[in-house]
């Protein structure tokens, strides 16, 4: 079973990354006792997906551990809001950067707004020991909803009507939800182009 370094504390991205890499161990960053905090200041989801690819390579070399490293850098873009939240869709709501106050001011932001179409951009990156890398970036659209719905609060997820389910994110399957989701589509356009390294 090959390891991945997956640069991501988040259990709920850990846990997706573990239901789609069925085949591989997937260790966090608390798992190899990296305790530093990376500072995302970017401006494309690219950059920033770097920036923690980077940060923990150097770790690793410091530690004489060779493995590679999967990083992504996802984000919100809504049509009416000239695609922000963009890059800072995690900490949209800055003064108290968690789930529910980002929904909150992304509701208020909409209120007036007749166009609720979005999508959620996903951008992958996968460096390995030499310091050559390959990444994949793919969305998935839908409908921002005017409140709440289900019991799934996870990042913006009761607010997302897909257009590929027809149902909400929050009422979806682990496996439905997979099936469409952004990340799901990232990771495997990078397995992809891992078959012609």
């Amino acid at each position: 079973m090959r390891k991945i370094i997956l640069a991501s504390n988040n259990q709920h991205k850990i846990k997706e990354f573990k239901e789609i890499f069925k085949d591989s161990e997937i260790l966090s960053l608390n798992d190899i006792w990296y305790l530093d905090d990376i500072v995302e200041d970017w401006e494309t989801f690219l950059d920033n997906a770097l920036i923690k690819c980077k940060a923990v390579h150097e770790y690793l070399k410091w530690k004489w551990i060779e493995a590679n490293i999967i990083a992504d850098d996802s984000g919100l873009c809504v049509n009416a809001l000239n695609w922000n939240p963009w890059v800072y869709s995690a900490r949209y709501a800055w003064w108290h950067w968690n789930d529910a106050a980002n929904r909150a001011k992304l509701l208020e932001e909409l209120k007036w707004k007749s166009d609720r179409s979005a999508y959620f951009n996903c951008t992958i990156v996968e460096m390995f020991p030499n310091w050559e890398y390959i990444y994949s970036e793919w969305k998935t659209y839908w409908t921002i909803l005017e409140k709440e719905i289900w019991d799934n609060w996870f990042g913006y997820d009761c607010l997302f009507m897909s257009d590929d389910l027809h149902k909400c994110f929050g009422e979806t399957t682990p496996e439905e939800k997979n099936s469409v989701s952004h990340r799901w589509r990232a990771i495997a356009g990078l397995l992809e182009k891992e078959k012609n390294i």
